[in-house]
């Protein structure tokens, strides 16, 4: 985040404030939109931990790079690894837990250590194809 702001920094002149403040929160945005889907998840968590319980399996683990447009190019901000797993109430459904980290080796270890896990998710009551899988339960 630093190596955006310091390229516009540079760019401003000092009578150029309003320019900065725009940038600024303009970078400020686009950060906390990438982890948009991790703050979706905790708050899902949240709510959901008084939900029934149900086994899934974790059948797909996947890892993907995120990256940023720079002013010198893209740069990576991270690697996003995913969990998906698979439950039955009563039909088969499907659910997903997301992690961020900042070494792609790291995100694939994690990923790869709950491959073909069983593990306990709480499924909404009020709409099965509704699940979360909480960090406490991993």
């Amino acid at each position: 985040m630093i190596q955006p702001i310091a390229g516009i920094v540079m760019l401003a002149s000092p009578y150029d404030w309003h320019v900065l403040a725009i940038a600024v929160a303009i970078v400020a945005v686009s950060y906390a939109a990438s982890y948009w889907r991790i703050f979706v998840q905790w708050l899902a968590g949240i709510r959901g931990r008084d939900w029934t319980t149900t086994s899934a399996l974790i059948d797909v683990v996947s890892v993907v790079v995120q990256t940023r447009q720079g002013r010198y190019g893209e740069y990576v901000v991270g690697y996003l690894a995913t969990l998906t797993y698979f439950y039955r109430n009563p039909e088969l459904q499907t659910g997903d837990y997301s992690r961020i980290f900042d070494d792609e080796a790291d995100a694939r270890a994690w990923a790869a250590s709950y491959k073909g896990c069983n593990v306990m998710v709480h499924v909404d009551p009020r709409d099965p194809s509704n699940s979360v899988l909480r960090k406490e339960e991993l």
